[in-house]
């Protein structure tokens, strides 16, 4: 006997009509979401999200009234919510700081279609998520730094991965998505995930962009 569980809700807080629009849209087509409120402005996120108390708030890091990392460190305080940023190319300078606040992850407003489902499982399951290309401006950034040598204890977790898990761990640290990963490997995607999972325990990283900067410090990617 299946057990019908609450619908997952969100708040899309974003001031371009046809953006909000669209992403209505493609969350109308995910079983088990909700779209309880839309916002125009920061002000009116930061009160929506107090009113509604969705699990989710899908917030524009550019908006009128309130911009969107101000608005993010007010729901941070006055609500559980997990807030997802959307985001365009060329604002990934706001990453360190938006993570910093609080938020649950990065979409890239030209490829939320294809990110929306896996991003809501991940924030409300208490996870980050982060789109590929938004982990790689990243770590482009990072790797204008140069590596440290590894200490004995990052030693110790790289020496734990496996050939393939550190294959998967340079792709990921990329900024490859899994699907890439497992074209690039030729290997299937759910193996991809497998090695992922494995690689988060073993170098104790929560998420993967705490994998990324790992193999970054360790000098993976030279």
């Amino acid at each position: 006997m299946s057990i019908d569980l609450p619908p997952l809700r969100v708040v899309i807080a974003d001031d371009d009509e046809l953006t909000r629009g669209g992403i209505r849209l493609i969350l109308g087509g995910i079983p088990g979401v909700e779209v309880v409120a839309e916002a125009t402005d920061g002000v009116q996120a930061r009160d929506l999200t107090i009113r509604h108390r969705p699990d989710v708030v899908l917030l524009d890091i550019k908006m009128p009234a309130l911009d969107g990392l101000a608005a993010l460190r007010e729901i941070s305080r006055s609500s559980s919510a997990a807030v997802l940023m959307l985001t365009t190319f060329g604002e990934e300078d706001y990453i360190d700081e938006a993570l910093a606040c609080g938020a649950a992850g990065f979409i890239l407003k030209s490829s939320a279609a294809d990110e929306l489902a896996p991003a809501l499982r991940a924030a409300a399951a208490g996870e980050m998520f982060l789109s590929p290309p938004v982990t790689r401006r990243a770590v482009t950034q990072l790797r204008r730094l140069r590596p440290s040598p590894p200490g004995e204890e990052a030693s110790a977790r790289l020496d734990e991965l496996s050939d393939r898990e550190r294959e998967v761990l340079r792709l990921l640290a990329q900024g490859l998505s899994n699907t890439g990963i497992s074209e690039r490997l030729v290997i299937s995607e759910s193996t991809v995930k497998s090695h992922v999972s494995r690689i988060l325990l073993k170098l104790a990283c929560d998420n993967r962009v705490q994998a990324a900067l790992f193999a970054h410090r360790v000098g993976l990617l030279d």
